[in-house]
């Protein structure tokens, strides 16, 4: 009996290991590009078309991309913009022209990122959390300058992505119902007291997606 028991249990400790090692997705198949801007709305459109953008940044975009992304730089999607998006694929890649907005509305200033192989992937990682001010004056302001002067050689000189949350929740900003004077990596984020229906901002405090730091 004793020696039917031990097999057993070896048994069992063979089927689990083959079924971790079978489940084990640590290794992803597909994962997502940097993010590209190459153009700006003011003229016809907003042209982030895969043409242009293979020339401008060569061998950073696999051949046959399996998806595509586009947000504004502050982080809203198409959808949320409201923007008649003229076409957005793997085969021409992103583009939003002026001429096809409602009441010669100018479209939104967009990137994209594709998800492609591992060998594309893109390497972001997020700083800390900064909070430098309080809404008891004019409002929040979370300034990318301000934070660079007060957290020096901790923001990337070109930051990817902004996010911002409530210091006391973490409640993320676009689910405040508060209006923002600015919001995109590039700036920072400023809410004013002035724009908001009770008078008075939230307290937030914000982070930027960055490449990562080679170690």
């Amino acid at each position: 009996m004793f020696k039917l028991l031990s097999i057993a249990i070896v048994a069992g400790l063979f089927i689990e290991s083959h079924q971790e090692h079978h489940n084990d997705t640590s290794e992803p198949h597909e994962c997502w590009t940097d993010w590209f801007d190459r153009d700006d709305p003011p003229d016809t459109g907003d042209w982030e078309d895969l043409r242009n953008l293979r020339s401008e940044n060569p061998g950073k975009i696999c051949p046959k991309p399996k998806q595509i992304e586009a947000e504004t730089k502050c982080g809203m999607t198409p959808a949320k913009t409201g923007d008649v998006i003229h076409r957005s694929d793997t085969i021409k890649g992103f583009i939003c022209l002026n001429s096809q907005q409602p009441n010669g509305k100018m479209c939104n200033d967009y990137k994209v990122r594709f998800m492609c192989e591992p060998p594309y992937c893109a390497k972001e990682c997020w700083t800390n959390w900064y909070d430098r001010d309080d809404p008891a004056g004019t409002g929040d302001w979370e300034t990318l300058s301000d934070l660079r002067r007060e957290n020096k050689d901790e923001i990337c000189e070109n930051p990817l992505q902004i996010e911002a949350v409530t210091v006391k929740t973490m409640t993320a900003s676009t689910n405040t119902g508060e209006t923002f004077h600015v919001y995109n990596p590039n700036r920072g984020f400023a809410c004013r007291n002035e724009d908001q229906q009770d008078g008075a901002c939230l307290d937030y405090k914000v982070r930027f997606k960055c490449p990562c730091k080679e170690e």
